[in-house]
């Protein structure tokens, strides 16, 4: 294994080796000019960015995302365009190119996507796989409509992060709107009592917050703020309609 490669790997907190760490290992190859026998630790930070946390969120992102596009066999430019804009917003132009590149690299490796899925579902807390969750659909969602092999990809990819289905069916009512989108958004039936919904709400805020990832950078945080706001008027709505 190359320095650079154990660098990487040593800055990616959770992903010493494994699925993750061989799809790093590819991805990088092409980052770097010749084949020098070492790489400065300055140089990751410059080109990733100099906090762990968020460069675990955004490599899996990265991982995440490919299986995504690649779900209907064309990767549409509307998803690069949705991808970058993240990074853009989150590291500069600079950074958000070379992480382009990283996803440039991934989208022409085929991996195992259990494998892969277990792992962030091993290492990443909940309310950071449920915010994954959410830019997955995004991703899916950036040319109007979400095709059914891009749902069945991410359904695959939140199952394997153990994700429940009560939540991942609350993320999916966030971008596929049906008429009782509301309920499934608080993760309940329509035949719930007022009682259940209440406690569903309040559950529903308390693993969504957006200070639960406000360590992933803003962009990740205003998303978040964003999927609050769904549960919050989804649950104004209920209430609304029940006369609560």
């Amino acid at each position: 294994m190359s320095c650079f490669l154990r660098l990487i790997l040593a800055g990616l907190g959770w992903s010493f080796g494994g699925p993750l760490g061989g799809i790093i290992g590819y991805a990088i190859g092409g980052l770097f000019s010749g084949n020098r026998p070492t790489v400065i630790r300055s140089e990751v930070t410059d080109t990733f960015g100099n906090t762990e946390e968020k460069r675990d969120f955004n490599v899996t992102l990265l991982v995440l995302s490919a299986a995504v596009m690649k779900a209907d066999g064309n990767v549409k430019k509307s998803e690069l365009d949705y991808v970058k804009r993240f990074f853009l917003q989150n590291f500069g132009q600079q950074r958000a190119e070379n992480y382009i590149k990283m996803l440039r690299e991934i989208l022409e490796k085929d991996y195992n996507l259990y494998e892969v899925s277990q792992q962030v579902g091993r290492y990443m807390d909940y309310s950071s796989r449920l915010q994954l969750l959410h830019y997955l659909f995004g991703i899916a969602n950036s040319d109007g409509r979400i095709l059914p092999e891009e749902l069945t990809v991410i359904n695959t990819i939140s199952d394997y992060m153990g994700v429940t289905n009560s939540d991942f069916a609350s993320v999916k009512a966030m971008f596929i709107r049906e008429t009782d989108s509301a309920y499934k958004i608080l993760g309940i039936e329509p035949s719930a009592t007022d009682d259940e919904v209440k406690r569903a709400y309040r559950d529903m805020a308390k693993k969504n917050h957006p200070d639960l990832v406000s360590n992933l950078g803003d962009e990740v945080r205003q998303a978040a703020e964003k999927k609050f706001q769904e549960i919050n008027a989804a649950y104004e709505a209920i209430k609304k309609q029940r006369g609560i």
